[in-house]
């Protein structure tokens, strides 16, 4: 029984990488198609899909002051840690699946484009939170889940 289950769990892990992943990549491929650099489409008014090509991290920070060659390393630094995890603690399994799922998207990008597509632009007036992508938002809900298992655990 212990081994169906294990098993079924890992299957659910790949599902969920493959889940983000692939919704990442066909949302860029879509925007990359559609728009030139630094064009927009309006949604509503708090929300348009524009076209930025970020050369940093999530949202935008660091944008161009790391090499592309450093971030690859360290996103494939982090998903061989995120395995590792995953296979120890069966807690962490999901949010740092969604964690790596985002983290291979983005490492895809800076493969294919040397930057990471960003096209999600919400904004209140004339306040504009960085652009991001479906990739930012599971490294960013994976990572605050994670750090909250961590926190119950260990607080």
């Amino acid at each position: 029984m212990r081994t169906v289950s294990k098993g079924f769990s890992s299957c659910i892990n790949v599902l969920v990488v493959l889940f983000v992943l692939l919704s990442d990549q066909i949302l860029k491929f879509m925007v990359v198609k559609s728009l030139n650099r630094g064009e927009s489409i309006y949604v509503w008014s708090f929300f348009n899909v524009v076209r930025v090509e970020n050369k940093g991290i999530t949202f935008g920070l660091l944008n161009g002051a790391l090499s592309p060659l450093l971030l690859i390393f360290v996103s494939l630094l982090v998903m061989i840690l995120l395995c590792s995890w995953i296979m120890k603690d069966p807690s962490c399994q999901f949010p740092a699946s969604l964690v790596m799922g985002g983290a291979i998207g983005n490492l895809v990008d800076r493969i294919i484009y040397g930057a990471v597509i960003d096209f999600l632009d919400f904004h209140l007036i004339n306040y504009h939170w960085p652009a991001f992508n479906i990739a930012d938002s599971a490294i960013v809900i994976g990572g605050a889940v994670l750090f909250f298992i961590l926190y119950r655990k260990n607080g």
